[in-house]
């Protein structure tokens, strides 16, 4: 966990080095969906994870905001918002960590020990000529050691994102 944890740093101070390109200044909002792979460590939580989310076009200096909801087939959800960074690596390719904060409510599924819970997310994505994206995302979700107890959990989704309005 703590090499993931170290490469999601490397990935965020790569991206603020690395200078906004004119590709990147296209790019408008969208609304990502993804479904994925929650509690991807874990033998007895295992459960289908949905989200959707919105990604603002805007910039405030390198960092675009976000909002989203998190749900999972045995009825945990999390709402959060936070920022991210798209990092362009050509015209197709965009890596995108991202940092969120939010509420957390178990449900049936995984108790993370505390109701605010920190997202830090990692996202390939491969980018269309219509600018809409396809990509592969893992974050890990945790209380950051505020509750009683920290288990945290990982996902591995896949996301669409399709954008909101053309910069054309």
């Amino acid at each position: 966990m703590r090499s993931l944890v170290k490469l999601f740093k490397y990935f965020f101070v790569s991206a603020l080095i690395v200078a906004p390109s004119s590709v990147a200044a296209e790019d408008p909002g969208f609304l990502a969906l993804g479904a994925g792979y929650y509690d991807v460590y874990q033998k007895k939580h295992k459960a289908t994870e949905f989200r959707a989310e919105y990604r603002s076009g805007e910039k405030i200096w390198i960092f675009k905001p976000l909002l989203g909801v998190m749900g999972t087939s045995d009825t945990a959800i999390y709402g959060y918002g936070g920022f991210l960074v798209d990092v362009f690596f050509g015209r197709r390719f965009v890596l995108t960590p991202s940092l969120s904060a939010g509420y957390y409510e178990d449900g049936d599924g995984r108790d993370l020990g505390y109701g605010l819970e920190f997202r830090s997310s990692i996202e390939f994505s491969y980018r269309f000529d219509n600018r809409a994206r396809l990509g592969l995302a893992f974050y890990h979700l945790s209380n950051a050691n505020l509750g009683d107890f920290n288990p945290g959990t990982e996902v591995l989704s896949v996301l669409y994102s399709i954008p909101l309005n053309s910069r054309e």
